[in-house]
Parts: C-alpha cells; structure tokens; sequence
C-alpha cells in the first residue's frame, strides 16, 4: 500500500470510529510507529485530523471549524469527480447558473467551460478562476464581492444584497454536511447566509455532496433537505441514507466512477486570477417563481 493509500485508508479509520490510537493504526496497517506517526502529522498538516496523545481525533465532527481550500480539495477526489461530470448533464446551453463555493463545485466548472452561451455567477475566487482560464466569446461569469472566508467564498452584507436582484435557472450548492435534522450545513456563518440568498433566487437548487457530508453537521444551516429538487452524491453513500435522502429531496442522482481529470483540480485552482472576471448581471431566467420540487 502506497503512502497516500494508507493515510486515506487511516482518515476513513478516524473518522468513522471518531479517533484512533497509534497502537490500533500500527496493527491494521501493518507499520511502524514511526511511520503511523508521519502520516498523522501529513493528515494533520492538511486541516483532516487532530493529534491527541497516543493517536489521533476528527475535525469535521466539530461545528463551528471551517478547513480552508486547500484542506478540503484532495479529500473523496475520485467520488467529487463522478458527482461533477454527473452534475454537469443538468446544464443546458443557454443557462443562467450559479456555482457557490466548493471544492466539488470547482470541479463541475471544470465540466462546464464548454457549454456554449453560459450566464455563471459565483461567490467562488477558485471557481471564477477555472472559467478564466478557458475564455468563451458567449459566456458570461460574474463574481460577487464581499469578504473571503477560508473556502474561498466571498461573502458578507455587500454579496447578499447584490444577489437579492438577480434571477437564475440553476444553483449548484456544495456543502459542508447534511442530515435529517439540520439539512444542508455549513460552519461559517457569513457563507451561509450567502447560500440562503443564492437559495432564494434560483428557479432549481441541486445539492452535489459525496458520502461523507452525511451525518455531518455545521453551526448553521443553509436549506432543509426538502429544499432540494435534486442531490447528487456517490456511491459510497450508505443504504440508510440512500433511504432517508429518497424520502426528502426531490431527486437523489448517485453518481458513477470518476475520470482522469480528478487530478486537475490542484493545477485548476492555483495560482488563482480571477482579474478578467467580468462585471455585471446574469440574464434574468424566464420565470422568478421557484417550481414544485416534486
């Protein structure tokens, strides 16, 4: 087993238990402590673990802790790609979308910049950046102002209450976690009232989350999960939540394998420009009115 395979593999290990002991990770992986050790310092290093005395805890079961970009954009890579190119089916050419900010949402831009005749708004430095770098004559890309956060989301008074004039055909929201109680979930505070206003002008709210954001909850929510006309996640999604999901959103899409260009979302984001993002609003859909989710 590759290093990278292993430090996955002892993620998954934590997170699912919620913490793990060197002793308990030596003995299911087969390695040295000192090598138990260095990956938990590279888990640690990445915003994915807490080292504790004797082993390691969680971050993400923790509400009110936000990992920044970077932290979050090789977690669940392979599954995050399926969810994009699966997401990416529901655009037409024409569309006036908006993608919030997300490392999935970077990827499905990705899968976007061919669309011909595209209006994109997005709170997204990252995803601004991935539209820039493939320019079209016919495509329009707004990006919001306000205050950066550490996923890259542009946020605050000014962004709400430009977004409060626009109207779009399609809002592509990432989240930080979702389950039946709390919905669709996020730490910051500030993102989340953004991602209420992105919410309340879209005509269809599709939710791309993986497996991993079930059961896991932030400080503040965004939607109920009936709010969504459309989730689409992965495999790994368990068969209870499979259940629980069918029976609140509108539509659950699991999406399939990934492709090779899971491995373009680092050289995607970094060095970010977004100077030549252009200014202005995207074109009003047909209807204002929010459809029926069913």
């Amino acid at each position: 087993m590759l290093a990278h395979q292993r430090q996955s593999a002892i993620y998954d290990m934590i997170r699912k238990r919620g913490g793990a002991r060197i002793t308990e990770l030596m003995r299911q992986f087969g390695v040295s402590q000192i090598t138990i050790r260095r990956d938990l310092e590279a888990l640690a290093d990445r915003g994915l673990v807490a080292k504790v005395h004797g082993g390691a805890a969680p971050v993400d079961h923790l509400a009110a802790m936000e990992p920044g970009f970077v932290a979050k954009r090789n977690r669940q890579l392979d599954e995050k790609t399926a969810i994009a190119i699966r997401a990416a089916q529901l655009v037409s050419p024409g569309t006036a979308v908006a993608l919030s900010a997300g490392t999935t949402t970077c990827l499905l831009a990705r899968h976007l910049v061919d669309v011909p005749a595209l209006t994109v708004l997005t709170n997204s430095v990252p995803v601004a950046d991935v539209f820039y770098r493939a320019p079209r004559e016919d495509r329009i890309v707004v990006l919001t102002g306000g205050i950066r956060t550490p996923s890259d989301a542009l946020v605050g008074p000014f962004t709400v209450n430009a977004l409060r004039r626009l109207n779009l055909d399609l809002l592509f929201l990432g989240v930080h976690g979702m389950n039946s109680r709390a919905g669709f979930t996020t730490p910051n505070l500030l993102e989340a009232e953004t991602n209420r206003a992105l919410v309340a002008i879209a005509r269809k709210l599709v939710v791309v989350a993986d497996h991993t954001k079930w059961e896991t909850q932030g400080i503040s929510t965004i939607a109920r999960l009936a709010d969504a006309h459309v989730l689409v996640s992965d495999e790994g999604l368990s068969r209870v939540a499979r259940e629980r999901l069918r029976a609140e959103v509108g539509e659950l899409i699991i999406a399939g394998s990934a492709d090779p260009l899971a491995g373009e979302l680092a050289e995607l984001t970094a060095p970010l420009v977004t100077s030549r993002a252009r200014a202005g609003g995207p074109r009003p859909s047909p209807s204002a009115e929010r459809p029926s989710r069913r």
